[in-house]
């Protein structure tokens, strides 16, 4: 398991702090850029449950933050993150489907955004190690 992944992991299972799904994507990247705790979670406050109106996944928002912290702001960069999401998720981007689809399935919210959170961090890795970023 990545660091990334596992401080991801930490995050999501504190139970003290409420680290959205926004902050706890964004967080474990920011770090290694130099940016405090405190600065990463006030950047990605207002991004968890889909920008606070079920709209774009926070999980989805906070690796595109990642992906901007390390300078991959290109459309080509920032349309593979979106279309490898979308190809695993029917298309879907957004909270609101992404959590009806998953109590249509009769699973829980919380392992879901857990998860969400879990594959962005992956995800963004991922893409940060094919550009040799990481």
């Amino acid at each position: 398991m990545s660091k990334y992944l596992e401080r991801a992991k930490e995050l999501r299972g504190n139970t003290e702090i409420h680290y959205n799904c926004a902050q706890a994507v964004l967080l474990p990247f920011a770090e290694d850029m130099g940016m405090s705790e405190e600065t990463a979670m006030k950047i990605a406050s207002n991004f968890g449950a889909g920008m606070r109106r079920a709209s774009v996944c926070g999980a989805i928002t906070g690796g595109l933050m990642a992906l901007g912290l390390f300078g991959m702001e290109d459309v080509r960069t920032v349309g593979e993150y979106h279309a490898r999401l979308k190809a695993r998720h029917e298309g879907f981007l957004d909270c609101a489907d992404l959590l009806r689809m998953n109590k249509e399935a009769g699973r829980e919210k919380k392992p879901h955004c857990d998860e969400m959170v879990y594959e962005c961090v992956e995800l963004v890795e991922e893409i940060l190690k094919d550009k040799g970023i990481l």
